[in-house]
């Protein structure tokens, strides 16, 4: 009888039967500054043992590959592939969708979807054929848009295909609140929901600090109590933080590829981890064929129950205002 180790191995296999055990497998579409970031993140993190880079720029892909697996020896083991062969993807656990039009200075996200709409047409389905059964999250802005647009291209059905959503946007809330307290980060559990863009809003009402509602929070000494002031401040700047950023150094590429390996080992652990991913939403408080984000489960078969957190009147209503809109964008270009 054959015994087993830890991790499942039975023991006494033949190396060669050995080295046909599966690996995780993560495809990157698109080796700019998000994507090969995104590569990096989740090779540093560990979050999969193949990662493989696809673009159409055969020149940079490769480049990328090569300057990431120089450095290899430094990182959990994996192994790292880039070509401007859709075949690299094949077989995929996740595939991360992160080409697109890049965002300018003063260029809102909606302003990007005509032109990242037509690559997603292009791409998606090529992708699909060879990795059918992966996970596919898109990460290229307007995110919520191109999301609904690829589930309408690719046919997936909504728990295998959704976006990156406000996970990041939820980080920028907890990191400045955290600043503005004098907590731990770690201690502050607070989401952003809707729109990944101009029309989010923060939920207030659930949100905590080491246990201690927010709204009730009244303050360490040598911090200001979160006011209303402050608060509204804080979402302002959360909403205001990516034009920054592009503003002075042309693109977001560091948290939005460490907030997109949290979502890769979510799914290749099965975590069953909340996140405030964007998923096309049916019935949740009333909103219903729109893709935004709102805190949900995600696991191996991806994203799955949308948590109906508690919300205030005005949350709710704002909720609604970024549907609406994100609605009236989808239909303005024939979804």
């Amino acid at each position: 009888m054959s015994q087993q180790t830890d991790d499942g191995d039975e023991l006494g296999l033949t190396s060669a039967t050995a080295g046909t055990r599966r690996t995780t497998k993560l495809a990157v579409i698109g080796a700019g500054a998000v994507g090969s970031t995104m590569a990096y993140a989740a090779l540093m993190r560990g979050a999969a043992r193949s990662v493989a880079l696809y673009d159409i720029n055969k020149a940079k892909v490769e480049a990328e590959a090569l300057d990431l697996g120089h450095g290899i020896q430094f990182m959990p083991m994996a192994e790292v592939v880039g070509s401007d062969d859709i075949n690299v993807c094949a077989d995929a656990d996740v595939v991360m969708v992160t080409a697109g039009a890049k965002q300018k200075p003063g260029q809102s996200r909606i302003d990007l979807a005509e032109a990242t709409i037509s690559l997603v047409k292009k791409i998606l389905p090529e992708v699909v054929q060879v990795a059918p059964n992966a996970i596919y999250v898109m990460v290229t802005n307007p995110v919520d848009i191109v999301t609904y647009a690829a589930l309408q291209i690719s046919g997936l059905p909504p728990t295998q295909l959704f976006g990156s959503g406000t996970v990041l946007d939820s980080s920028r809330l907890r990191y400045l609140i955290a600043q503005h307290t004098g907590v731990a980060v770690q201690n502050v559990h607070a989401y952003i929901a809707g729109e990944h863009g101009d029309t989010e809003l923060p939920l207030w009402s659930s949100a905590t600090i080491g246990g201690v509602p927010i709204l009730d929070w009244n303050g360490l000494d040598g911090h200001v109590p979160l006011t209303g002031q402050v608060r509204d401040s804080i979402a302002r700047e959360v909403v205001e933080s990516a034009y920054r950023i592009i503003e002075g150094k042309g693109a977001t590429n560091y948290a939005v590829a460490l907030a997109g390996s949290r979502i890769i080992e979510a799914i290749l652990k099965d975590e069953h981890r909340i996140l405030p991913v964007s998923s096309l939403l049916q019935g949740y408080h009333g909103i219903n064929d729109v893709c935004l984000s709102v805190p949900s489960v995600v696991g191996r078969e991806g994203v799955g129950e949308r948590l109906e957190v508690p919300m205030s009147a005005d949350e709710l209503a704002g909720l609604r205002r970024s549907a609406e809109s994100l609605r009236a964008v989808a239909h303005r270009f024939g979804f």
